[in-house]
C-alpha cells in the first residue's frame, strides 16, 4: 500500500509561483513513476506532467511546458511540482499519482494510487 499527500496548493495571482509536493510513504512507494493530474470544476481529470522512476526523465502536457517543473527526491519519497508564471486557466485541483506504466502516463489508466489533491487557485 502506498500513501500520497500532496501540498503546496493556495491562492496566487496570475504570473505568480508555486511548489506543490506530494509525500509518499509505503514499502514500493519509490519504484513508481509519479505523475500529476489535475482537475478543473466541470472538467475531466488531465494529465500536467510526471517523472520516471529509475532515470528520472520527464513529461509534460503542453499546456504547461516551460512553465511548469517535475521533480523527485528518492531519498525522501517526495516528488514536487514547481508552477511559474501562473495563468486562471491552470486552477484546479492537482491530484498526485503513482502510476505503474511509463508508456501510458498521460492517461489515468495505470494509476495505482491516487493523493487527495491539493487546491490551486490563480486570481486575474
Amino acid at each position: 500500500q502506498v500513501q500520497l499527500v500532496e501540498s503546496g496548493g493556495g491562492l496566487v495571482q496570475a504570473g505568480g509561483s508555486l511548489r506543490l509536493s506530494c509525500a509518499a510513504s509505503g514499502r514500493t512507494a519509490r519504484n513508481y513513476h509519479m505523475a500529476w493530474f489535475r482537475q478543473a470544476p466541470g472538467k475531466e481529470r488531465e494529465f500536467v506532467a510526471a517523472v520516471r522512476w529509475g532515470d528520472g526523465s520527464t513529461n509534460y502536457a503542453d499546456s504547461v511546458k516551460g512553465r511548469f517543473t517535475s521533480s523527485r527526491d528518492n531519498a525522501q519519497s517526495t516528488v514536487y511540482l514547481r508552477m511559474n508564471s501562473l495563468k486562471p486557466e491552470d486552477t484546479a485541483v492537482y491530484y498526485c499519482a503513482a502510476h505503474t506504466r511509463w508508456s501510458t502516463i498521460t492517461t489515468t489508466n495505470d494509476v495505482a494510487y491516487w493523493g487527495r489533491g491539493t487546491l490551486v487557485t490563480v486570481s486575474s
